[in-house]
C-alpha cells in the first residue's frame, strides 16, 4: 500500500524576488518534516521548480504564481513560464493551453486576494480547477473559512500551503492525500485529501521584505 503524500502546495525558492532560500535547504527541511510532495510556485518564474524537480528525492509539481492586475493565480503542471501582468482570464487560458491546472491562492485575503467584481468572479470560477483554502501566511482565519465555503459552494477541490519564503516555514501546513501519477488523476486525489493547517507567525513577512531589498541591491 502506498504511503500517503504530505503535500505543501505553495512554496517559494531563491528564484522568487522576495525569497533567498536555496533549493538544498528546502529539500533538507522537507526530509526532516516528512513533506514528500511540493508545488514550487515561485513568483513569475519556473526555473526553481524545474531544477527542484530534477534534484529532489520526492514528487515536485512545476508551478508558477503569476501576478495579474486582478490578483495572483497559480499555474500547476506547467511546461513553460507565463508572463506577468496579463489579465487574469488570459493567464488562466495560457495555463490550460499547456495542459496545466489553475488555482487561485489566498483568494479572499484583503491585501493579496482577488480584485474583481462578482460577475467577473462568477465567470472566472468556471475556468479554474481549484482554490487555495488555507494559506499559512494569511493573517486572519476568516480568510480561510471564506475560501473553504467558496470551494464547497462551487464544488472545487481545495489546496493548502505554507507559502513559505524561508525553509523553517515548511512542514506546518500540508495536505495529506493519496498518491497520484500526474495531472490527470491529481484532482481526484486532492478531493480525497485532508488539510493540516497552522498559521505562520507575523514575523515571517519581515524575511520576505528583507529578501526583496537584498535582491534589489
Amino acid at each position: 500500500m502506498n504511503r500517503p503524500l504530505k503535500a505543501d502546495f505553495h512554496i517559494h525558492t531563491r528564484y522568487s524576488l522576495d525569497c533567498n532560500t536555496p533549493l538544498e535547504d528546502i529539500i533538507k527541511r522537507c526530509v526532516e518534516t516528512g513533506i514528500n510532495c511540493l508545488s514550487v510556485s515561485d513568483h513569475d518564474a519556473i526555473e526553481g521548480a524545474l531544477e527542484m524537480q530534477r534534484i529532489a528525492p520526492f514528487k515536485v509539481i512545476v508551478s508558477e504564481e503569476i501576478l495579474t492586475p486582478q490578483g495572483e493565480v497559480i499555474g500547476m503542471f506547467l511546461k513553460e513560464k507565463i508572463p506577468a501582468a496579463l489579465p487574469i482570464e488570459e493567464a488562466v487560458s495560457r495555463i490550460r493551453a499547456q495542459g496545466g491546472l489553475a488555482c487561485i491562492p489566498h483568494p479572499f485575503d484583503t491585501i493579496r486576494g482577488l480584485r474583481i467584481d462578482g460577475d467577473r468572479l462568477a465567470t472566472l470560477v468556471r475556468q479554474i480547477d481549484m482554490i487555495e483554502v488555507f494559506n499559512a501566511r494569511s493573517p486572519l482565519l476568516r480568510y480561510a473559512r471564506k475560501a473553504q465555503d467558496f470551494a464547497r459552494e462551487h464544488n472545487l477541490p481545495g489546496t493548502a500551503g505554507s507559502d513559505s519564503h524561508t525553509a523553517r516555514e515548511i512542514g506546518s501546513t500540508y495536505v495529506e492525500m493519496p498518491e497520484f501519477e500526474g495531472r490527470d488523476d491529481f484532482l481526484q486525489a486532492l478531493r480525497n485529501g485532508k488539510v493540516h493547517s497552522r498559521m505562520a507567525g507575523p514575523f515571517v513577512h519581515f524575511y520576505s521584505t528583507l529578501a526583496k531589498i537584498k535582491s534589489l541591491f
